[in-house]
C-alpha cells in the first residue's frame, strides 16, 4: 500500500499562466519539440511567441514522424538534438510527450540507454531516482485527451518485443501546460475514445482492487461519473454535428489528469487494472487503436468480474460503481456491467469489433504473460489460458478452411495476407499474431493502469493539429 503521494507536476490550466512561469526560470535556450502535424498549429505558434517576447532563443524540432521508429536508438537522436537546451517544452500527443520524457532521461548521461535497452522478459522497466547528470526541464503541452501523459511518471518506449512501459520519477515532467486550443482540431472520434480512456482508467484501478477505501473510493466514483457525462456531451455535439466545446474538452483534460495520481490511486495495488496489460498486447499485436481494444475487451472482462473471478477484480465493487455510472446517461444503460459497457462504447460510436486470423488470442495471450505475468506481479495468478478465454470474448477469430479458401480463390488481392499469416505461425509465441484485425484508419490511443502515458498511441490527426 501506498503511504503517500505528491504530484511534482505544476500544472497550468491555460496558456495564460505559461508566461509568468517562464519569468520565474532561468533557462535562455528553448526547444520546442512537436509531433510534424502539429508544427505550425496555432497552439504551436502561441508557445513559440510566447517564449519569444520572454526573450528566450527558440529552436523547433519534430519528432514522431514516419521514420521515426520510437525504439531506443531513434531517441538517442532525438535526445542528441535536446541536449543543449535547458529546457524542452513538447507540443504533441500522448506518444509525443513519452519520446520527449525518455529523450530527456538519455540525456543525464551514457548509461541511461542501457538502462532502457536491458534484456529482460518484463515489460515493465524501473529507473532509479536521478540519471548520471541532469536533464532539461520538460513543459508538456497534450494535443490529444485522455492518455495523461503530460502528469504521469511513466512512458511507453517501443521494443522488438513489443511495447515495455518505463517508470520512474526522473521521467515527471516539470509543469503541463492544458489548453483547449491545443486540442480544438480534434476529430469526434479521438475526443468520445479520450472519455473512454479516462473511466477505461479510473474504473479499472477502482474494480481491481479488493478492497474498500471510502474517500478515495468517493472521489473516484464522482471522476467516473463526471467523464460519463462528458461523453455523452461530446456524443450529443456529433449527433447535432457541432463541434466539442471548449470546456467539454477543458474539462475532459482535467478528468485525466485527476485521474493518474492523487487520491485515485492512493492505497491501491498498482496493478490493479489487469484489463490494461491485456489490452496493450492485443492491440500491440494487431496495429489496433488501444481504445479500439478496450471497447472490445471490457465487456469480457467485466464479465469474468462480474461473474466472482477475483483475479480480475471485484463483482461487488463493480457493482456499485456501475450503478452510479449507468445513471450517468439520462436514457439510462442496462443493469449488467458487462453488457452496459458495451451499449455505452456503442453509444459513443466507439469500434469494438476485432476480427482476426485463428489462434489470434492465444497467440496475444501467450504473448501478455511473458510480458507481464508467470511470477510479475502485473498478472498475477492469470495463466495463457485464462487470458485465452478472456480474448475468445473480445476476438472473431476466423476459421481456418475460410482463410484457406479465400487465399486459393484470390491469391493475389490476398497475397499479402498470406505471407503475414504464414509469418503467424512462424512467430507466434515470441511476437503475437500478425496484423488483419478488422479496424478504422490508425488513430488514437490510451495510457496504462498506473501514472503514464499512452501506449500504443496512433493519434487522429487532421489539418494541422491534434
Amino acid at each position: 500500500m501506498a503511504l503517500g503521494w505528491h504530484c511534482p507536476t505544476l500544472t497550468m490550466y491555460g496558456l495564460d499562466g505559461f508566461g509568468p512561469w517562464l519569468r520565474s526560470r532561468g533557462e535562455t535556450s528553448v526547444t520546442v519539440l512537436t509531433d510534424p502535424a502539429v508544427t505550425g498549429a496555432p497552439i504551436a505558434e502561441r508557445i513559440r511567441g510566447t517564449l519569444a517576447r520572454h526573450g528566450r532563443t527558440v529552436h523547433t524540432v519534430e519528432a514522431g514522424g514516419p521514420d521515426d521508429t520510437g525504439g531506443v536508438e531513434a531517441l538517442g537522436e532525438l535526445a542528441r538534438q535536446l541536449a543543449g537546451s535547458g529546457l524542452v517544452v513538447a507540443v504533441g500527443g500522448g506518444a509525443l510527450l513519452d519520446r520527449a520524457k525518455l529523450a530527456g532521461w538519455l540525456c543525464t548521461g551514457p548509461q541511461a540507454a542501457k538502462r532502457l535497452a536491458v534484456p529482460q522478459r518484463s515489460g515493465l522497466v524501473l529507473l532509479p531516482p536521478r540519471g548520471e547528470g541532469p536533464r532539461p526541464a520538460l513543459v508538456a503541452v497534450p494535443t490529444t485527451l485522455g492518455t495523461g501523459s503530460e502528469l504521469s511518471s511513466v512512458a511507453c518506449l517501443d521494443h522488438p518485443r513489443g511495447k515495455r512501459l518505463v517508470m520512474g520519477t526522473t521521467l515527471q515532467p516539470d509543469a503541463a501546460v492544458v489548453d483547449p486550443l491545443a486540442t480544438s482540431t480534434l476529430p469526434y472520434a479521438a475526443v468520445a475514445e479520450g472519455a473512454l480512456e479516462v473511466l477505461f482508467r479510473l474504473a479499472g484501478l477502482y474494480v481491481g482492487d479488493l478492497a474498500d477505501l471510502p474517500t478515495e473510493d468517493a472521489l473516484v466514483e464522482t471522476l467516473a461519473v463526471r467523464t460519463v457525462q462528458l461523453g455523452e456531451e461530446v456524443r450529443a455535439a456529433h449527433e447535432r454535428s457541432r463541434a466539442v466545446d471548449d470546456t467539454v474538452r477543458a474539462e475532459l483534460a482535467k478528468v485525466s489528469g485527476l485521474a493518474h495520481a492523487g487520491w485515485t490511486v492512493l492505497g491501491r495495488e498498482p496493478y490493479a487494472n489487469r484489463g490494461w496489460y491485456v489490452a496493450n498486447e492485443l492491440s500491440s499485436a494487431l496495429g489496433l487503436r488501444k481504445m479500439t481494444a478496450v471497447a472490445a475487451l471490457l465487456p469480457p472482462l467485466w464479465r469474468r468480474v462480474a461473474d466472482g473471478d477475483e483475479r480480475y477484480g471485484s463483482a461487488r465493487r463493480l457493482g456499485r460503481l456501475w450503478q452510479r455510472l449507468r445513471t450517468a446517461v439520462p436514457e439510462g444503460l442496462p443493469a449488467d456491467a458487462a453488457d452496459g459497457i458495451a451499449h455505452l462504447a456503442d453509444r459513443w460510436h466507439i469500434g469494438r469489433t476485432v476480427t482476426a486470423p485463428a489462434g489470434t488470442a492465444a497467440g496475444v495471450a501467450a504473448r501478455a504473460v511473458r510480458a507481464w505475468g508467470a511470477g510479475l506481479p502485473m498478472l498475477g495468478r492469470l495463466t495463457a489460458d485464462d487470458l485465452t478465454g478472456l480474448l475468445a470474448g473480445a476476438v472473431h477469430e476466423e476459421r481456418e478452411e475460410r482463410q484457406e479458401h479465400q487465399e486459393r480463390e484470390e491469391p493475389a488481392r490476398t497475397g499479402t495476407v498470406h505471407t503475414a499469416r504464414a509469418g503467424a505461425a512462424r512467430t507466434e509465441a515470441a511476437h503475437g499474431p500478425a496484423a488483419h484485425a478488422q479496424r478504422r484508419p490508425q488513430t488514437s490511443a490510451a495510457g496504462p493502469p498506473v501514472p503514464g502515458g499512452g501506449c500504443q498511441e496512433k493519434e487522429l490527426v487532421t489539418g494541422r493539429g491534434r
